[in-house]
């Protein structure tokens, strides 16, 4: 089972080309970065964490896209993800390029972790409705898979609409890189993993084992290889007996949390969890 990495990445923690580098010496599997373009600082919207506040990193977020360009620079076998993507807060057209390219530029190695998203305010700047988010990524998913596979694509949906257009680059792992979708388990989000989707990016792994059968089921309805459906536990506090739980689940990557810090921290946290690597 391989090992990936996730890090709040901003302007006061490791810099991504210095921890990138890291990762890759120590024979870590992938990096992945999430994103928030910005936090109304309204606060309206509970922190997902519990927290009575927000912790600050969310609020100095890198774009996840610009430090995954800089960190394929630096690498060579590290697979580069977004942890997650907020799909429903950028241009489809846009998006479609930046994926594509940094597929491109990475020699195949990006994995595109995306989401519906949690805070409210966030969307509402961006023109998005909460109640349609899940419809509005489904659509523009849709329209981006055309860009990707097609010469000239058009795309004709409720809430994302263009004419048919030249976008190149294509991805290297065409027809689309590897997809992952987040969120809680249940029935409509894995049907939209199965529509669109190759495999599901739990937070934190808890109650994984309970979800499968209904994962499964959803892959078989859409016409798909139920064995095909890929599960990569996301943000994980590693423990041995955790990880052999999962390898024995069959998931063939588990991405690992480390602290949104400075380099000295961040570094012995990464020689700590050189340990689990043969697990």
């Amino acid at each position: 089972m391989k090992l990936g990495l996730t890090i709040f990445a901003t302007d006061r923690s490791i810099r991504v080309v210095d921890l990138a580098r890291a990762a890759e010496q120590r024979g870590f599997h992938s990096l992945y970065l999430p994103e928030h373009t910005h936090i109304p600082s309204s606060r309206r919207t509970p922190a997902p964490t519990g927290d009575a506040e927000l912790p600050e990193p969310y609020r100095r977020a890198l774009d996840p896209f610009v430090a995954l360009a800089a960190a394929a620079a630096v690498t060579e076998r590290l697979r580069l993800g977004t942890g997650i993507c907020l799909v429903a807060q950028r241009d489809p057209i846009v998006l479609a390029k930046q994926v594509a390219s940094l597929d491109l530029c990475s020699n195949g190695r990006f994995v595109f972790g995306i989401g519906f998203g949690w805070n409210r305010e966030e969307m509402e700047n961006h023109g998005v409705e909460y109640r349609s988010r899940r419809s509005l990524v489904r659509e523009k998913m849709q329209a981006m898979k055309q860009l990707w596979s097609e010469e000239a694509a058009g795309f004709e949906g409720e809430l994302v609409r263009f004419e048919p257009s030249w976008s190149w680059p294509k991805p290297v792992q065409g027809p689309a890189p590897p997809i992952l979708l987040g969120g809680a388990p249940g029935s409509k989000l894995f049907a939209q993993i199965a529509e669109y989707a190759d495999g599901w990016m739990p937070i934190g792994g808890a109650g994984v084992a309970r979800a499968l059968p209904e994962l499964r089921a959803a892959f078989e309805r859409a016409g798909r290889d139920p064995g095909s459906a890929r599960v990569v536990p996301f943000a994980v506090v590693p423990k041995r007996d955790k990880l052999e739980y999962y390898a024995e689940l069959g998931f063939d990557e588990v991405v690992l949390a480390l602290p949104s810090a400075p380099a000295d921290t961040v570094l012995r946290r990464l020689d700590r969890f050189q340990e689990y690597l043969d697990s």
